[in-house]
């Protein structure tokens, strides 16, 4: 019997960005078909009463030092953003339009490599455009699509699912009803997706 892997992110977190260069690998591993599901990071922190690890210095500190043991760990890179914490609202707004896309692994690696390679402000429209556009997409379709009310709608009910099933942080997974909060747990998640 194939598993399902819920892979609920924001492309504005370092843990996304880290989960998502390793979630393909896990499920390949597994047999199991991975999911996507972009949600509203802002929207569940607020929802939740959580913050960034960012908002406390020292916890921030110490999080961006571990993000970095983890990239050496998976052997990939991860830059420290300067505009961090970014305003993802359109950024994921696109995330949520490629999900069932054929151009869903092509927006989200322009995403998540555009935020954490890159060091791109994403929240600015132009350079959000022009990371499609370096990837090869058409920018203007998807900055219509990205307007689109179904899009919102499907972002919102995301975030909403996601805090009404637990979620309180990005990346959280789903094996069935199980959940696993954060890239550090990937051993779990891959043990569950065997059981």
């Amino acid at each position: 019997m194939s598993r399902e892997l819920e892979f609920f992110f924001d492309v504005g977190s370092p843990a996304s960005y880290l989960a998502w260069t390793q979630t393909p690998g896990v499920c390949r591993r597994t047999g199991a078909t991975l999911r996507y599901r972009p949600m509203l990071l802002g929207g569940v922190f607020k929802a939740t009463g959580n913050a960034s690890p960012a908002a406390v210095p020292a916890k921030g500190r110490y999080s961006g030092r571990d993000m970095q043991r983890f990239a050496r760990r998976y052997g990939v890179t991860l830059n420290q953003n300067p505009h961090f914490p970014v305003n993802t609202l359109m950024a994921m707004r696109l995330a949520a339009a490629a999900v069932d896309s054929d151009q869903r692994d092509t927006v989200l690696a322009a995403l998540f490599e555009g935020m954490w390679l890159q060091e791109r402000d994403l929240s600015d429209l132009d350079v959000l455009g022009r990371t499609l556009a370096e990837a090869g997409l058409d920018s203007a379709h998807w900055a219509t699509l990205a307007q689109d009310q179904a899009v919102k709608d499907r972002l919102k009910a995301t975030t909403e699912e996601a805090v009404e099933r637990g979620v309180f942080g990005a990346p959280t997974f789903f094996v069935g009803e199980e959940m696993f909060f954060g890239q550090d747990r990937l051993d779990f998640v891959e043990e569950a997706l065997r059981a």
